[in-house]
């Protein structure tokens, strides 16, 4: 393979590249709490808590463990930090509301166009289960759900990707990683991945300035996956 052959397989970050994971937990935060509180600062603050989580995992401090219970885990902390007192069974369907996320306009257009020519599939931190219920119900189009659940490794460790484009068949050089964050960009590509950086300006609100701009030169650097489809001419 050189380096002018396409990719095979292009492999997605999930929350904040294909979905609007912010205002979508807000939205639900809001209607079980009955607006007793800033529904956008405990959606930021719930998410805060992802990355600390899945360090533990990481680490080796404890086992593999799906991300549904990371978050529920981190929903009690913060409805205990906000002093929100709701049923347990509403605890438990506020945890899927991260099954329940709106795509970002272009995410459904644009993941169907490139499916015409690539593989296309989730490479993100979300449990199966999740990434399945997500797409039924926003109509995302992936021909597989992957991730770290089937790895058995949280991004950014190499085996998130590599164990990736193994399940595939395929060598790294032949993946390319899609998403807003430059972080998740850069471990891919130490593990020979191309990359794609996907301008998402708002995913933390109007405030946002962490990866509001490509930090490095990606293979592409564009503001859609409609433009991303464009380029790789879908």
């Amino acid at each position: 393979m050189t380096a002018i052959d396409p990719p095979r397989a292009l492999l997605f970050d999930v929350f904040g590249t294909v979905v609007d994971w912010r205002t979508s937990i807000a939205r639900e935060v809001a209607a079980v709490t009955a607006a007793q509180v800033d529904s956008l600062a405990f959606a930021d603050r719930w998410r805060s808590l992802y990355q600390p989580a899945m360090e533990q995992v990481r680490s080796g401090a404890r086992p593999f463990t799906r991300l549904d219970v990371l978050h529920l885990e981190s929903l009690r902390i913060v409805l205990s930090e906000f002093d929100v007192r709701i049923p347990e069974p509403s605890i438990v369907a506020l945890n899927l509301a991260w099954h329940r996320l709106a795509p970002w306009p272009d995410s459904v257009t644009g993941i169907g166009r490139l499916k015409s020519k690539f593989v296309v599939a989730p490479l993100s931190n979300g449990n199966i289960s999740l990434l399945l219920d997500m797409a039924k119900n926003a109509g995302i189009p992936w021909d597989v759900i992957l991730g770290a659940e089937p790895a058995r490794a949280y991004k950014p460790l190499p085996d998130a990707y590599l164990r990736t484009a193994d399940i595939l068949g395929l060598r790294p050089e032949q993946c390319m990683m899609v998403a807003a964050h430059n972080s998740d960009l850069m471990a891919a590509g130490d593990c020979g991945f191309r990359t794609a950086f996907v301008s998402r300006p708002r995913e933390y609100g109007p405030a946002q300035t962490e990866d509001s701009v490509p930090q490095s030169d990606w293979t592409y650097s564009v503001h859609s996956i409609t433009e991303l489809a464009t380029a790789l001419h879908c």
